[in-house]
Parts: C-alpha cells; structure tokens; sequence
C-alpha cells in the first residue's frame, strides 16, 4: 500500500462524497416552515401563496389573483357605495305667509235726494236767459236743499225764489249755487229762477242736493 498512494486518496475521495451526498439529503427533509397552529387563523400554511382580500359591506371577499397588489395602495372593493338618501325639505323660517286681502269694496252709492230737481229755459234773448229749477219734495218731512248748475264762461246777472222766502246765492269760476232760506213742505214744489249772460242755455251741469237735475 505504500507503493500505491493514490488507491488511499480516491478512498478518501469517495468517502467525502458520501458523507456529503448524506448531508445535503438530511437538509432537503428538514421543514423551513414552522408548524402550522390550527388554532391561529392568521398563520399561512406551508407552500400556499397569500390572497389578498377586501372587506366590503357584507364582509371580507376574495380579490383576483391576476390583479397586481402594489405596497401601499389597498385592493380596490367591487362593492357599490350605497345612494345618499336626500334630506327632507323644511320650511325656511324667515318664510312670512302674507296675507291675502280682500278685494276693496266699492265706493258706496249716494242715496237719491228726496227734493228732485227739473232744468229748463224761461226765456232766452240777445245775450243772455232765464233759466229755472223746478224743486219738489217728495219725502214726509220738511226739507232743506242745494242747488247747483255750472255755466263755464258766463256771468250771472241775479238769481231769485217764486212766492216764497229768499235763499242766499253766487256764482264762482262759473258754478251758480242757491242755497234755501226754508224747507220745502211735504210735496211742496217751487222754482228758482236765474238770469244768466254770456253762456249757453244748456248747462254743463246740474244737481240738487248732489243729485242730477232730470231733462235739461
């Protein structure tokens, strides 16, 4: 064996190549993953990849496994969020009601006079006429009355009661105004004349007691 050193290193050789090919096996069985607990949910088992997983409304629930998971960001949830409900309508406090008026009345309608008055034409001549309001009194009582008859333009020359009491009388911007000196009687009637110049016969107007004369 002395002559024939080799033969003892190719045994060696050989023999460290068996303990190393014994080696390396014993290391490829030994588990790098400890064991799993049954009891712990949160522990991956061995050689199983993690899924990711996305909490929605109704629980957690599984993301595609083809959809990349960047660090940071967390999975995107298939869950709708749900519709704002719209708030209710309230009053607005500064909202006055205005309230709704009444439609105004109309303007009340004077009552006829009890004395009534006729216009007409005594006489008429160059310049000027007589004219005359026939009063009569149809109410139960003793009446006073007004009367009043426009002329625009003319002048008034006099103005006088038949048969009875004298009134007081003018004529102003063209209005000619008696007022009586007494009261009709019941029924009683009675003409108060005027001598009118520089107008016309017709006269714009013409009331007794507020109340239009009747076929001047």
């Amino acid at each position: 064996m002395t002559s024939s050193p080799w033969i003892l290193v190719a045994t060696g050789v050989v023999v460290m190549v068996v303990l190393l090919a014994v080696a390396l096996g014993s290391v490829r069985g030994r588990s790098t993953f400890p064991a799993a607990d049954p009891a712990d949910p949160l522990m991956p088992l061995p050689h199983m990849p993690l899924i990711p997983t996305a909490v929605g409304a109704t629980g957690p629930s599984s993301v595609s496994a083809t959809a990349p998971v960047r660090p940071g960001l967390s999975p995107r949830s298939t869950v709708l969020p749900a519709a704002p409900t719209p708030a209710a309508s309230t009053p607005n406090p500064r909202a006055v009601a205005r309230p709704v008026l009444p439609p105004s009345p109309p303007p009340p309608v004077a009552p006829p006079s009890v004395v009534t008055g006729r216009y007409s034409v005594q006489s008429a001549f160059d310049g000027g006429f007589i004219g005359e309001v026939l009063l009569v009194n149809t109410a139960r009582t003793h009446r006073g009355w007004t009367v009043r008859a426009a002329f625009p333009g003319g002048r008034l020359v006099t103005a006088w009661v038949e048969g009875a009491e004298q009134g007081v009388f003018r004529f102003d911007d063209g209005v000619f105004t008696y007022r009586s000196g007494f009261d009709l009687a019941p029924g009683q009637s009675l003409p108060v004349r005027f001598h009118i110049e520089r107008a016309g016969t017709r006269p714009a107007s013409c009331t007794v007691d507020g109340a239009p004369c009747a076929a001047w």
